[in-house]
C-alpha cells in the first residue's frame, strides 16, 4: 500500500489508550515528532515504519481464514493478540472477495461485523479498518468506532462511499480491481499491467478527490491477485515507483 500526500510538518500522531478519540473509549491519536502521516478518522498514523495490517475475516468463505472464527468473541481474542504483537491497524471484513465469491447483502455483512467492531473499539489501542464496498456498512462501522475504510473497488462499487468517507474524515484504502470477485479472473488481460494499474488507480484517486477526501487520507493498493495473474502481481511488486508517483 502506498500513502498519498506530501511530507507532513505538523508531526505524527500515535495510537494510545484513551477516551477522546474516534469513539468514546477508542484509541487516542496524539502528536509525536514529525513523519509522513496517514490521516484517519480521529487523527493520523505515522508512517516512520511499515504498518502491519492484521486481518479478521468474519466470513465462511474467505480464502485465508474463512470460517476460522467461531464467533465475535473468538475473533476479538485473535484481534487482541494481533494488537499485542504490534499490528499497526486491524482490518475486519464481512464479505469475501476471493475469486468466485458471491455477493452478500448489506444486512448480512453488518450482522457479521458490527458486533465485533463495537466490542473491539476501545478494547485495544490499535485503530480499526472496515473492509467493505458498501457505503451503508462503512457508515455504521464509523459510528461504531472504525477509523479507515478499505475498499477493494477503489470507490467504484457504491457511488455513496466516497461521500461517506469524506463526511467523517476517515482514512481510505483504494485498491485496484477489475470487475467483481465472481468474474475478476477473466479480466486479467493487460498489454502493460503497470501502466494499466497506474491509470485505473488514477481514476480511483480522482473519485476520492472529487468527493473532498484529502490526499493525506488516501492509501493506494495495487491489488495483488485481484484481476491479476501471478506474473502480473510480481511485475507490480517490482515496479511500485510509477504507482507512488
Amino acid at each position: 500500500m502506498t500513502p498519498r500526500g506530501s511530507e507532513a510538518r505538523r508531526g505524527a500522531l500515535t495510537g494510545t489508550r484513551g477516551t477522546d478519540a474516534v469513539r468514546g473509549g477508542g484509541p487516542t491519536l496524539r502528536e509525536a515528532p514529525g513523519a509522513t502521516l496517514w490521516r484517519v478518522r480521529g487523527g493520523a498514523l505515522p508512517l516512520t515504519r511499515p504498518l502491519v495490517m492484521g486481518v479478521i475475516n468474519l466470513t465462511p468463505d474467505s480464502f485465508s481464514d474463512g470460517g476460522r472464527y467461531r464467533d465475535a468473541a473468538h475473533a476479538l481474542e485473535v484481534a487482541e493478540a494481533m494488537a499485542a504483537a504490534g499490528a499497526g491497524i486491524i482490518d475486519v471484513g464481512g464479505e469475501s472477495t476471493r475469486p468466485g465469491a458471491r455477493r452478500v447483502s448489506t444486512a448480512e455483512e453488518l450482522d457479521r461485523v458490527l458486533g465485533f467492531v463495537e466490542a473491539a473499539s476501545g478494547r485495544f489501542p490499535t485503530p480499526l479498518s472496515i473492509d467493505t464496498r458498501k457505503a451503508d456498512v462503512a457508515r455504521a462501522a464509523f459510528t461504531a468506532g472504525v477509523a479507515v475504510v478499505n475498499d477493494v473497488s477503489g470507490l467504484a462499487h457504491d457511488p455513496g462511499m466516497a461521500k461517506v468517507v469524506a463526511e467523517v474524515g476517515a482514512g481510505v484504502v483504494l485498491m485496484h480491481m477489475r470487475g467483481e470477485p465472481v468474474d475478476m479472473a477473466d479480466q486479467a488481460t493487460y498489454v502493460d499491467v503497470v501502466a494499466a494499474v497506474v491509470s485505473e488507480l488514477g481514476q480511483a484517486l480522482a473519485r476520492a478527490r472529487d468527493a473532498g477526501i484529502a490526499e493525506e487520507a488516501i492509501v493506494l493498493d495495487p491489488g495483488i491477485g485481484f484481476a491479476k495473474t501471478t506474473g502480473h502481481s510480481l511485475e507490480l511488486l517490482a515496479n511500485l515507483e510509477p504507482i507512488r508517483r
